[in-house]
């Protein structure tokens, strides 16, 4: 028991010799945490530069319709003929039938984009197919006068006009043919 007592009392009398270990506080990460968080140098630096070279905002489709473009197709048109192109045309209210039986470019009317100079010609085309048309009607028929064969196939073909086209009425206003 003497021993004991003799331990005790030097651990009391020596407190410097026995002491708890310092701990050290590191505020950075270890080299193995910095390894496995991997380095992102190369994403923020493109970031930055990002965020200074401004890029124009892409629209929608729908966006680019209210603004009046229209959206290019994401499907070539190659089976579109000439009379698909009138068509629309007319129901763009680019082009109008006229009462004389010609398509007439009413511009100012005209929604979702502009007239291209292939529409220009097209409509330039199809103007002088139908003065042939009616030259050669009257060589079948004479005695008919060109008044009369360009009225009677202008009725005929305003009901093949498709439904919404620009036409001129009797009276000289525009508006859309009804269905």
């Amino acid at each position: 028991m003497k021993r004991r007592g003799l331990l005790l009392l030097a651990a009391f009398a020596f407190p410097g010799c026995i002491r708890a270990p310092e701990i050290v506080m590191v505020d950075r990460a270890t080299a193995l945490e910095e390894q496995a968080s991997g380095s992102f140098k190369s994403v923020e630096q493109r970031l930055a530069r990002a965020g200074m070279s401004p890029t124009p905002v892409p629209l929608t489709p729908n966006q680019l319709e209210e603004l009046g473009i229209q959206p290019t197709p994401l499907i070539e048109n190659m089976g579109r003929t000439q009379a698909d192109r009138v068509d629309e045309l007319l129901r763009r209210h680019c082009v109008g039938e006229g009462r004389d039986g010609l398509l007439v470019v009413t511009r100012r009317q005209c929604q979702a984009g502009r007239m291209s100079a292939d529409d220009v010609a097209l409509v330039e085309r199809v103007n002088r197919a139908r003065l042939h048309l009616w030259q050669w009607m009257r060589t079948v028929r004479p005695d008919v006068p060109e008044e009369s064969v360009r009225r009677n196939w202008q009725k005929v073909h305003a009901e093949g006009v498709i439904c919404g086209g620009w036409v001129e009425s009797d009276d000289g206003t525009w508006g859309e043919k009804k269905c």
